[in-house]
């Protein structure tokens, strides 16, 4: 049912080598491909939902990002940032504010397979995302009526969408493949065992933008914030994370003021759980294959079972500090 503020709308409308978990399952569960928590097995048969996601101030807080197994932070014009946000273990029936998409995000998504959601875009992205095998649910031309304006925020920050309704009409679409490796636990993860303490990830994309993660030892998680002040969640519970993950990204200017997230490629990384951080290295082979992570001697990394945030920050232009 869509929240009372909500006024419907007439809109115009994963790879097989993912990586064992570390995490055991007994008979009966499995791993939860997006979050390494055990499961019933046959429970998580739905599609993965992926969701672009706004972040100007104005469309904050947002609706469900609490519930989001993965969450990537991107630059976009202006020095700002968006997320791309992915539910499958925990699908709400609402979340938003849904945005138009970047040129990086097919690459993204592409991994998770499923359903990708979003406002619109220029055509050559929306082109670039259908060219994907995702199924492509869009608010310019959408005719479903998944898609909502609230008036309780001011356009383009106020279309949201009803997750759970569209995932139960594309049931048929297959789940995602595992991304990562897991531990079944925080203390077992590659963090917790072999990385130095973490208290503070302080990073910037831009001089717009500069969130940050604080360890919370007793919810054993890392906590978020946006330009010094608490990033809250629609209930005014502050974001948390059990991963963060930091990636250093090249950008591409190829089309002017839209920043490209080069994706396909590797870079230097710093996994963070459990109050603690390793030194990573990311790489990408192509567009549907799922991130990789390893250590300095190339041994996979392994998450802490729970919920992940990936911060893409930009190598060129970006900065980075890990505070004991």
């Amino acid at each position: 049912m869509l929240l009372p503020s909500l006024l419907l709308v007439s809109a115009c409308a994963g790879t097989d080598d993912a990586p064992q978990s570390a995490a055991p399952t007994s008979a009966g569960t499995v791993v939860a491909p997006l979050r390494g928590t055990s499961v019933s097995a046959g429970s998580l048969q739905d599609p993965a939902l992926s969701v672009k996601i706004d972040n100007h101030p104005a469309a904050r807080p947002q609706l469900a990002l609490e519930r989001a197994d993965i969450v990537f932070e991107e630059l976009v014009e202006g020095g700002l940032t968006r997320y791309v946000a992915v539910w499958h273990s925990d699908v709400p029936e609402l979340v938003g504010p849904v945005r138009s998409i970047r040129p990086m995000d097919p690459d993204i998504v592409a991994p998770f397979g499923g359903i990708v959601a979003y406002s619109g875009g220029q055509q050559k992205f929306i082109d670039m995302m259908e060219a994907t095998d995702m199924v492509n649910a869009v608010f310019d031309t959408d005719d479903t009526g998944f898609f909502a304006r609230s008036d309780e925020k001011e356009a383009p920050h106020n279309v949201y969408l009803e997750a759970a309704a569209l995932v139960a009409r594309n049931a048929a679409v297959a789940p995602p493949s595992q991304q990562f490796a897991y531990s079944a636990t925080v203390r077992g993860s590659s963090a917790a065992v072999d990385g130095t303490a973490t208290s503070a990830i302080n990073s910037s994309f831009s001089t717009a933008s500069a969130p940050g993660w604080t360890w919370d030892a007793a919810g054993a998680a890392y906590l978020r914030s946006q330009e010094g002040a608490p990033d809250l969640d629609a209930a005014g519970a502050q974001l948390r994370a059990t991963n963060v993950l930091i990636l250093r990204v090249d950008i591409d200017d190829r089309y002017g003021d839209v920043p490209l997230t080069t994706m396909i490629g590797s870079g230097e990384a710093w996994v963070s759980a459990g109050g603690k951080s390793v030194r990573a290295v990311w790489s990408k082979a192509d567009q549907a294959a799922p991130i990789r992570l390893v250590d300095d001697s190339g041994v996979t990394i392994r998450l802490a079972a729970g919920n992940t945030w990936i911060e893409l920050v930009p190598s060129d232009r970006g900065a980075v500090v890990l505070v004991p």
